[in-house]
Formats: structure tokens, C-alpha cells, sequence
């Protein structure tokens, strides 16, 4: 891999203010990067949205703002009662549930499923199973959740209904796509950004680099967004 060069894009679409507990994974540029292609939506009253891994609930609440009726899971207890916080706070009803991706959600199906997964590769095969790390560790090849993510989409949504999700290009775009239509959904990128290496991403530049996944002169981590209707 080899570093990108990088073009200018639009202002992102910021989430608004929200408070985050202690371990729970506060919006970044993936969470801006969803956040836009969550505003591109035809969301309004009646649309029913399933936010997979809530934390902050910073999609689930930007999805109510817009009329939806919104249900948010994640599992771990401290993201349910941020989301719950800041839904309250925003003035916006969610539901948020606690709970492993979709088994915990309200019964859909969903109109639109977003999902902002741990996705960064990982030297452990055992995922975290508490700690800050449990928002971005994904694993080996980072797609321990993200392909959890994919396989729950076609049950949770209606037909036509939408799946978007971000991740990084580390974990393998090909490998989502590939999974996503074979699972019968139409699967595309839609958005991707170039943004400067974070400090998880530099305390593993060495093991990432022997694995192949980064080039010696590397320096930013490509993020896409993945839209991808069931048909």
C-alpha cells in the first residue's frame, strides 16, 4: 500500500455536541464521514432507522432530528446509557437497547440499518471485552464485527431498504462488497476520506507493515462508506 494523494472534499457534516462517558468512543471522522451519507437519505416521518454499535448515539439522534423513528443497540452498557443521555438531551425519542447487533433491536424490519463497526485489525484474535478498545479493535483482519454487520443486514431490512456502513480500507472494501452481494444486497462505495494515521493505528504500525497492510512511507488511513440496498 502505498500513501494516497489527497483531494479536497466538501465540509463535513458534524454530528452535534454529545457527551461521552469514559469508554465509550467519541465521533471522529468515520462518525462525520456516516453522518453525511446518513443526511443524503430520503429520512423523514414514518422511516424507520437501526443504528448497529450506537455509541454516543450521534447517528441515532441525527437520524430522529430528521423524523425517523429510531431504535440504537450496542453492548456495552455504557454507550446504552450515553445514547439514552444525549437522546435526552437533544430532545429526540430513540430507543436504545444493550445488546449484540441486531438480536437486541426492536423487531423491523428497518427501512435503514447504519452501522459505525470496530473495523481496525487487531493483533489479538480475542476481541476486548471491555475498555475503550472494544469500540475500535476488530480482530486480525479488523472484520470480526463488520462481517457480523453484513450478515445481520438482510434480515433487519425490508426490501429496498438500505444498509450503510464505514470502515476502514484496512479491513478489505473488495471482502464487504463481495460479502454484501452475496448476501443479496446491491453493495457500492459511496464517500471515502484520506485522514492522518491516530494514535491506535500508529502504536501498530510496525505489525501492520509486516502483515502487508501498510507500505514503509504510509502515513493516512483511507475510511469509506458502503451503501447497499437489499433486494
Amino acid at each position: 500500500m502505498t500513501t494516497q494523494t489527497r483531494t479536497s472534499t466538501p465540509p463535513p457534516v458534524r454530528p452535534a455536541h454529545l457527551l461521552a462517558l469514559p469508554g465509550v468512543y467519541a465521533p471522529q471522522h468515520d462518525t462525520e464521514l456516516l453522518t453525511r451519507a446518513l443526511h443524503r437519505e430520503a429520512i423523514g416521518p414514518g422511516t424507520s432507522v437501526l443504528d448497529l454499535g450506537t455509541g454516543t448515539g450521534a447517528l441515532a439522534v441525527a437520524a430522529a432530528r430528521r423524523g425517523a423513528r429510531v431504535a440504537a443497540v450496542d453492548i456495552s452498557w455504557r454507550a446504552v446509557l450515553t445514547a439514552r443521555l444525549n437522546a435526552r438531551l437533544a430532545g429526540q425519542s430513540v430507543t436504545v437497547r444493550h445488546g449484540d447487533l441486531a438480536a437486541a433491536a426492536p423487531k423491523g424490519p428497518y427501512d435503514l440499518v447504519v452501522s459505525n463497526p470496530p473495523y481496525v485489525p487487531s493483533p489479538s484474535p480475542l476481541l476486548p471485552r471491555r475498555g475503550a478498545a472494544r469500540a475500535w479493535d476488530g480482530g486480525p483482519a479488523g472484520r470480526a464485527v463488520v462481517d457480523r454487520v453484513c450478515d445481520a443486514a438482510p434480515q433487519a431490512l425490508r426490501p429496498g431498504g438500505v444498509l450503510l456502513m464505514v470502515h476502514s480500507a484496512l479491513c478489505g472494501v473488495d471482502a464487504t462488497l463481495g460479502r454484501l452481494t452475496w448476501l443479496g444486497l446491491d453493495a457500492k462505495v459511496t464517500d471515502r476520506r484520506f485522514i492522518p494515521f491516530g494514535p491506535v493505528l500508529r502504536s501498530r504500525r510496525a505489525w501492520l507493515r509486516r502483515r502487508n497492510l501498510l507500505g514503509d512511507d504510509d502515513t493516512h488511513e483511507e475510511l469509506v462508506v458502503i451503501r447497499a440496498v437489499l433486494r
